[in-house]
């Protein structure tokens, strides 16, 4: 092996660190030219790597405060013509923000994001997933936002949720995802109350959520965008719930006989009174048509 090609592998491998080049982009490996730096090569060298991935998206830093702008910047192997769609998603499984981002002739996409909006006041680690027009061009980056409120919901200010519990109509309720995030979800009162839980699908994917029993019981049935939903893709184990859901999926309806109302103290306050108000009117009734003697 001469100098030269000992020099350009060498480039690589300290570029790209632990990637592999496949066999197919060899034969265009930069040559060492003279007066050429290290820094020549490395750059070379992260070009050939970003044309041989569908889509690249990378950060100016790793670690941000709430206040900060971060700086996102990215490749696509191939211009369609189409944007380029960025969507945050916070430590508590909420989308932050969609935004769309124009890709240059060269395949270079750039944006800003600003963390001093109120959706980025959380701590923890935030993902900027980017997106090319299919599920298979998609990447994702990282960042982590410290100095902001630990374990704070925006949906719930009076009753804070953990990072693994929902937040619906003010109660907590813990639940896992994978393919996907939970955007929303809300409590359906009733005889036959549910639960309403709006995601987001980017590929197919796993809920699992634990309600208490006092939230909701007896729960048999799952409607996945308003279709039933059997096993083995939808389980009940008790009030364990395990939802097998495609990609592209929006809304997933669990169904109980009991659903805890928003306001359950004050109706049933108001039922009790209402009970004792028709005894009264009830039995002062029968005693108006009773015959006098």
């Amino acid at each position: 092996m001469n100098n030269r090609t000992s020099f350009t592998l060498l480039a690589l491998l300290t570029a790209v660190g632990t990637l592999t080049v496949s066999s197919a982009y060899a034969a265009e490996l930069p040559q060492a030219c003279v007066g050429c730096t290290m820094e020549d090569a490395k750059e070379a060298a992260n070009q050939m790597l970003l044309k041989s991935i569908p889509i690249s998206v990378w950060t100016d830093k790793t670690d941000y405060g709430h206040n900060d702008k971060i700086m996102v910047e990215g490749q696509v192997a191939n211009t369609s013509g189409f944007p380029v769609t960025l969507t945050v998603v916070s430590p508590l499984n909420s989308i932050v923000t969609i935004d769309q981002v124009n890709v240059a002739d060269d395949g270079s996409f750039k944006t800003t994001l600003n963390t001093a909006g109120a959706m980025w006041k959380y701590d923890g680690t935030y993902t900027i997933r980017a997106n090319y027009g299919s599920t298979e061009k998609s990447n994702k980056v990282q960042v982590e936002l410290t100095g902001g409120v630990a374990g704070y919901s925006p949906q719930t200010p009076d009753n804070q949720c953990g990072a693994n519990e929902l937040s619906a109509s003010g109660q907590c309720i813990p639940f896992s995802i994978s393919g996907g995030t939970v955007t929303s979800a809300t409590l359906n009162p009733g005889d036959n109350g549910s639960i309403i839980i709006k995601i987001n699908a980017k590929e197919d994917g796993t809920l699992t959520i634990t309600p208490s029993k006092t939230i909701i019981e007896n729960i048999f049935m799952v409607l996945v965008d308003g279709e039933e939903c059997n096993e083995p893709e939808c389980e009940i184990v008790g009030n364990k719930v395990t939802i097998m859901f495609p990609a592209g999926a929006e809304t997933i309806e669990i169904v109980g006989t009991h659903v805890i109302p928003e306001f359950g103290t004050i109706a049933a306050m108001i039922l009790a009174v209402a009970i004792i108000s028709i005894i009264a009117v009830s039995a002062k009734s029968r005693l108006s048509i009773m015959p006098r003697y």
